[in-house]
Order: C-alpha cells, then structure tokens, then sequence
C-alpha cells in the first residue's frame, strides 16, 4: 500500500514554512481535493473539477488555554504552500461523510460561525478511507482533549472506526493539560492501546464491548443482523424494567398517602395565603389613597408657591418706580436731564410692551388691576408725550430765531458767509434718543412735530439763500452782452467784441456748490433725524453732487457722522412707500421757497449774457446725475426746475433770435449774402464755447431752429424778385458755406446742414447758368430739343424731312447761331458778370457755365452726325479751344 501522505515529513516542513510567525505547531498535514459539485451516479464532480489543497491540523498555547485549528493551504503558480483559509476546532459542529460517493472518501466540515450557512460547505476527498479515517480521529481527539467538546458525526458508523482503529496504530501528537502546563507528546499504540476507544467509550464499556465481540462470530456483512439483535435485547430490557416498577405496590401507596398529606398542608397553606391577601389588599388601597391626598396636598403647596411667584411678578410689572413717575409727570428737558428721560422712556415703553398679550397671558388681561394700570401708564404716556412734542416744537423755533438775529450767521456786504449749521445739527442731536422714544410710544405725535422743524429750518435756509444769492449778484462784475445777435440793421462789430462773461457762470456754480450738497445733508439729517425707515443716503466722505465732495467744507461731513447711531434699528432696511410718500412731503415743506432765490441767479446770469445759459445747463445736469438717493428727491426736483428755467430762458433767447431773422423778410429787396448768415456763424462759435457736459443737445437744437429759420426765409426772399432768384440763393448759400465751413468740421449737426446748403447752391448754379446758355444760344440748342423729342416717335432716317428740320434749316440756324460766336460767348460771360455780387464766386461760375455750355453742344454734334451726316459743323474741339482762349 503507498505511502500516506500525513506521514510526509517535507510536507510537514512546508506547512511549517507556510504559516511561520505565527506561533502555531503542527499536529497533522494531509493532501486532499477539495470541490464543491455533488457526486452522481456516474461518480465523477457534477460541476467542479477537484482543486488540491493541504488541510494542516495546528495548536497553539496561549496562557492556560490551548486553541485548535484546522488549517487549508494551496499551491502557488511556482509550487510554494500558502495559507488559503483557517478555520477553529472550537467552532466545528458537524462532520458528514458524503453518502453520494461509493468510495467513502469524501466529507464535509460544518462550522457554526460561518456567515452564509446557505452556502453548500466545501468537499473534501481523500485518496482511500484509512486517510479519511486517520484525519477524522485525529479531529475528534483534539476535540475532546483539548476543546472538552465532541462535534456530531454523520455518515459513519463508529463501530467501524473502531475496528479501524484498533488494526492501524499510527502516531499521533496530543497536548495534555498538566499542572505545570501544557507539554506536547507523542505516542504509539502500544503505549495508549487505542486511542480512539480511550476517547470515545470508557474501559468498563470497552470490555463489555469485546465481550459482546466475543459472543458472536460474525464477518463485517452481518452487521445488519447484529443491530436487529441488539435492538430486540433493548426492549426485553425495558419490558424487564417496568415490571420490576409494577411489583412494588407497596412502596407506590406509601408514596401517594405522603402526597395526600402533602395536598392537605397546600390547602391549609392556601387558605391562610388568601386571608393575607385580603389584608394586604385592604393594606395596600389605604396606602394608595393615603398618597392619592398627599399627592394633592403636594400639588396644592406647588400651585400656591407658582401662584404666589407669578403675583410677585405682576405686582412688580405694575408697579411704577417714583423717580420714573415724576420724570414722565413733570421732569425737565434740559441737556443734562436727558439720559433720565431717556431711561423713563424706555421703562414706560417696556412697561406698555410687558402688559400687551404676546408678552402677558391672556387671563392677567382680564384682571381689573392689570386693566387700572395698563390705563394709569396710558396716561402716563399721553402727558410724557404732550410735553415733550410741546418743548421741541418750542426749541426748534428758538434756535432757528437765535440764528436767524445774528447777521454774522449771513452773507453781508463784500463778504459771502458759507451755511454752517454744524452747531444747529449738534444740539438737535442731543434729542434724538428722546425722537425715537417718542415714535415707539406714539408715532402720531411725528406729524406735528416734523412741521415744526419744517417750518423753522425752513426760514433759516431761505434766508440764507436770499442773503447769499444777493451778495453773489453784487460782488460779479461782469459786463452785459447784446441779446441782439441776428438783427438786420445791427452792426457787425457789435456782436464781434463780445465781453468775458464767464464770471456769471462761475457765479451759479458756486450757487450750486454750496447750497446743493446743504441741502442734500439737511435732507439726509432730517430722515435720520425725524425717524424715517429709509436707508443712508449720502455717506459720510461720500460724492453727493456729482463732483468731488471735498468742494464743501470737511466740518460739515462731520456734521453727519453720528446720524446712524441715532438708533439701534437704523440698520432695518425696513423703508416702505408710505414713510417715501411721507418723507417727500415733509422735504418740501422743508425746502420750499428757497428755489425762488435760485431762479434769481439763473434770471440775472441770462440777462448779462443768454448764452451763458449754455453752461449753466451743463452745470445743472451734472449737479442733477449726481443726485441717486431717495430722501434727495426734492433736490432732484429742485435741480430739475432750475434745469427747465434755464431751458426755458435759453429757449426765449432762440426765439427772440428766430423772430430777428424773420424780420428780414420786412425789408426791402435784398442783394447779395445776408447779413444773418455770418452773424449766425459767430453766434455758434460763442455757444460752442459755452458747452459743458450734457448741454450738447440743448444746443444742437437750438442750432436746429435757427438753421431752418434762415433757410426758410432765405427761400421766401428769394421769391420776392423770381429774375434774381437763383442768383440769390447761390449767393447766400455759398456763404453759409464759406462762415461755417471750420466748424461743421467738427459739430456734426452743422456738418449736416451745410451738407444741405451745398446742395441747394449746386442746384441754384445749375438752372442760373442753363438760363444764361438758353439766353445766347437758343435757336441752336431749341433745334436740337426738336430732334430729341421727334427721336421718341420716328425714325432717325425720317427726321430731315419733316417740317423746320430740312438741312436748308440746319443750315440756316447754324448760320445765325455760330456766326460771331466769340461775341455771344463774350455776352454770356457780362450776363454772368452783371448781377453777381460775389466776385470771387465768378471764377468758379464761369468755370460751370464752360462746362455745361461744352456738353450740350457735344450733344448737339452728335445728334447732327447722326441725323445729318452729310452735313458739316464746327466741331467740339474747336470750341473747346476757343473757350479756353476767353
């Protein structure tokens, strides 16, 4: 028989090498195959092909303990043992011979700690039984030995182990536990007889075993009968046994009069248990109701305690502390009593708050004490509210009358005096604790005392402005310039030596420099100031009116500084249309009145000069862009007028120009180049200097008008003398032309208008010099019409017989016409001559006349040619050249 493979000794070693390190001993290593298919019929795997694989029984020590596993190795690509899996005997429940395989030599391992119990374990086949066998034994001798447990066995018969077993002795490695610990020996059978009977039966039933062995003589193939045999002794044995019980009577009625006494002391026992329990019960049901009313009492103590805790507190919340009493009654509001007025108001306001339902339950409500108090602080609040409404209205008056008697806060004589109201801003500050107050317990009482403010600073600032705008008007010396710049009958020089007016610009600028940013601060301070719910409005160090804000002084930025802080909730971007609505009201009756004084400015600057107009439109609309915050609304508005009085004056002055150029027409007949057209170009060389800014289009449209005035009336006198009219209107437009030519080169609505003065002049020279042609030559060229139009209807070959148009009558009208063409050549020249004003237009005139006189001859050479060919004429270069000689 070959050689098994447990007792490979260089198998042993691999699967030492293989799991070195790991502080475990070999106890047996065995080749097996490993598959998972099920054995058929034919006997061969149904699914799998065998996979070899090495199962390694191991131990290891650890402390008193010893641990056992069953350890499976396969092979690498290069033939090397490596560990595959492990799995502890401690866990091992199950070992099952496969009863599919004839052989015998296949089992499975069940494990109770597998994760998947659903998963058919792994097969493993041996190569002949005394291998399954030597495997099997070794497992459950460790089992029993070291774990003190056995697994359950299925599939093989134990009485065949043992026959096994005591014919094969091989060796095998134990581990006993001993006093002084575990010690490893090895042992043959000869020194431990078998070691699976030493295992699995005790010596007393191994002798009766080989004494029943020794009963019977019988081969392995009997072993059916043998178990029938067995089975029958089996019951003969029980059926002896129950007799034996039957035949002692005696003892059975002892046993059941000692249980009959039994069943007595249970009834007696039960009685008594019953009566105790009615007692306990009686017991137990006063002590429930003994704590039902100790409860209560605790309840009770627990409610009267809360209810005494909640009366403290709203005896505290309606009780009014004396010095806040007085305060509200009858308190002063001079500067130094403020911060106690201040912190009445606040506790007469958490007061209110603390008795309203949301912050007090609703049955303290109803209680008449809560509803005398709630009414005793309403009173409270309605007279703290009248004094104070009554004391700012009376402070805001007097301090605008106290500045309002000093003149050093004005503008006099030789001196312009800036607005400061940095003093005024600082003691109105001083109440604005006291103006939030008053809004949280009464915003009713804001109307009145808005207007009030209105009215005062209102006075203040008109003053200012009147007393600034005046002194402003005084101290610009600047000379008046002439309104008159298109009138017929004016001199020229008059309009050509205009005085430097730009002071009166600068005047209105600085107008706007200082009271602009003024009143876009008193307008941001009043908001602020007044409680409005609207959101900053200028910055402090902010651009507010479209220029540097360093232009005004720094103390008045600093001025608004502290606006902010005037209440914790100015950071609520709660502004609504009506506090909007509100708000622009209030900021009119404020500034209303104090654009009169601006008007004024604006009145006296058009006087001087009309065009200085220009740029104070420029100014304005600057001024005007700059101006984006909503609580800055009336100063847009005010802008916005001053805007439409300059618009308005600027068109006045247009209009006034307009109607002197109209006036032309009045006279008598004219000649030569209006006296309006270089005055014009003069007039818009002054306005383009004026422009600033956004006042582009102001002056184009004043350039609009006044370009279509003169070109309707150029045309309407034209009209008056039908025999010099092209003369006229050439004259004119080529004077437009020449006074307007630098500067349509850079304003693009005068480029468009003498785009158009140069078309009329074109057409004005084009009938006047086809009229003088007509005049010198018309036989000859009325001749040459008649041929055209008979073209449109006959033949070319017909033509020279038709009536006028014989070649005897070519001949004639070449005759008259040609005769002495130097003379009518000459006469063209003086007609041309005759009535031109403009002698510096003749050359270019006669240029055209040469020109057109020279095309329509050609003309007329070619018609001859082609209707006369027989005929001989003078021919185009000949008169080219004779031209040319003039």
């Amino acid at each position: 028989m070959a050689k098994s493979s447990a007792d490979d000794e260089e198998l042993r070693r691999a699967c030492e090498a293989a799991i070195e390190g790991t502080k475990q001993k070999i106890v047996m290593s065995i080749r097996v195959a490993k598959s998972r298919g099920i054995w058929g019929k034919s006997g061969r795997l149904g699914r799998n092909m065998a996979k070899p694989r090495v199962l390694a029984l191991s131990m290891r020590s650890k402390g008193q303990e010893t641990e056992a596993f069953l350890r499976v190795l396969k092979y690498s690509s290069g033939g090397v043992l490596e560990p595959a899996k492990l799995y502890k005997l401690k866990h091992l429940s199950k070992v099952e011979v496969v009863t599919n395989d004839p052989s015998g030599c296949t089992f499975t391992l069940g494990f109770d700690n597998l994760r998947s119990q659903s998963v058919a374990p792994p097969q493993w086949t041996m190569r002949n039984i005394d291998d399954r066998n030597r495997l099997l034994l070794c497992i459950l001798n460790i089992c029993k030995d070291v774990l003190g447990c056995l697994p359950k066995v299925v599939g093989v018969d134990i009485v065949e182990m043992a026959l096994w077993a005591k014919e094969n002795t091989p060796s095998v490695t134990t581990q006993r536990n001993q006093q002084d610990g575990p010690v490893a020996t090895t042992a043959t059978e000869t020194d431990l007889k078998v070691s699976v009977e030493k295992e699995l039966v005790s010596q007393a039933e191994e002798e009766d075993m080989e004494a029943l062995l020794g009963t019977y003589v019988m081969g392995i193939g009997e072993a059916e009968a043998f178990s029938e045999r067995l089975k029958r002794e089996l019951h003969a044995l029980e059926a002896a046994n129950v007799h034996a019980i039957l035949e002692s009577q005696p003892l059975v009625d002892e046993v059941l009069q000692g249980l009959e006494a039994a069943t007595s002391c249970a009834d007696d026992m039960d009685d008594w248990l019953g009566m105790f329990n009615v007692k306990l019960r009686h017991m137990r049901e006063d002590i429930e109701s003994i704590e039902t009313r100790n409860n209560k009492l605790e309840m009770r103590s627990v409610n009267n305690k809360g209810l005494i805790e909640e009366l403290d507190k709203l005896l505290e919340r309606l009780r009014v502390p004396s010095e806040y009493a007085a305060c509200l009654t009858g308190g002063s509001f001079d500067e130094a009593h403020m911060l106690q007025n201040v912190e009445a108001c606040e506790w007469l306001t958490g007061a209110l708050r603390g008795l309203q339902v949301p912050n007090l339950d609703p049955t303290y409500a109803k209680m008449r004490a809560v509803k005398d108090k709630r009414a005793e602080l309403e009173k409270l609040k309605a007279t703290f509210v009248r004094r104070a409404s009554e004391f700012l209205r009376n402070y805001f008056a007097s301090l605008v009358d106290f500045m309002i008697s000093d003149k050093s806060y004005f503008s006099q004589r030789g001196q312009l005096k800036r607005p400061d109201h940095a003093d005024l801003r600082y003691k109105c500050r001083t109440y604005a604790r006291l103006l939030q107050h008053l809004k949280s317990l009464d915003k009713s009482c804001l109307g009145p005392l808005r207007k009030a403010y209105c009215s005062s600073l209102n006075l203040l600032l008109r003053r200012e402005a009147r007393e600034f705008a005046n002194e402003l008007r005084a101290s610009t010396k600047a000379s008046r310039n002439p309104t008159v710049w298109l009138e017929a009958s004016t001199g020229g020089s008059q309009s050509g030596n205009s005085a430097d007016t730009s002071a009166v610009s600068d005047a209105y600028a600085k107008m706007l420099t200082i009271f602009i940013p003024l009143l876009v601060d008193e307008s941001s301070f009043f908001a602020h100031f007044m409680c409005f719910e609207v959101p900053a409005l200028t910055p402090p160090g902010a651009v507010a009116n479209g220029i540097k804000g360093g232009s005004y002084d720094d103390d008045t930025n600093d001025d608004d500084l502290g606006i902010m802080d005037i209440d914790d909730n100015d950071s609520k971007a709660g502004k609504t249309s009506a506090d909007l609505q509100s708000l622009n009201e209030s900021l009119q009756d404020l500034l209303d009145g104090i654009q009169e004084d601006f008007y004024a400015v604006v009145d006296w600057a058009y006087k001087i000069d009309p065009l200085r107009c220009i740029s104070m439109h420029g100014i304005t609309e600057r001024y005007l862009s700059g101006q984006k915050a909503d609580a800055a609304g009336f100063v847009r508005l005010l802008l916005g007028a001053l805007e439409s009085r300059i618009s308005m004056q600027f068109s006045r002055f247009v209009d006034e120009a307009c109607h002197q150029i109209e006036r032309n027409e009045r006279n008598m007949r004219q000649v030569g180049a209006l006296s309006y057209i270089p005055r014009f170009a003069t007039l818009a060389t002054r306005m383009e200097q004026y422009i600033q800014g956004q006042s582009r289009d102001l002056v184009d449209q004043a350039y609009t008008k006044f370009v279509s005035v003169m070109f309707a009336t150029l045309e309407k006198l034209a009209q008056t003398d039908p025999k010099y009219t092209d003369i006229f209107l050439l004259e004119n437009y080529a004077a437009f032309q020449n006074s307007l030519y630098d500067l349509a080169n850079v304003v693009p609505t005068l480029a468009k208008f003498y785009h158009q003065a140069s078309e009329a002049y074109e057409q004005a020279c084009t009938r006047h010099i086809s009229m003088i042609i007509d005049y010198q030559f018309e036989r000859l060229f009325q001749f040459s019409r008649k041929i055209e139009d008979l073209m449109f209807t006959i033949s070319a070959e017909e033509i020279p017989f038709q009536l006028g148009l014989s070649k005897m009558d070519l001949r004639k009208m070449l005759k008259s016409s040609l005769s002495g063409v130097e003379k009518s050549i000459a006469a063209m020249y003086k007609k041309l001559q005759k009535n031109l004003t403009s002698e510096e237009l003749l050359p270019s005139l006669w240029d055209k006349c040469k020109k057109e006189f020279l095309d329509k001859y050609d003309s007329f050479a070619q018609l001859v040619a082609k209707i006369y060919p027989t005929e001989t004429i003078p021919p185009v270069s000949e008169m080219r050249d004779l031209l040319a000689s003039m």
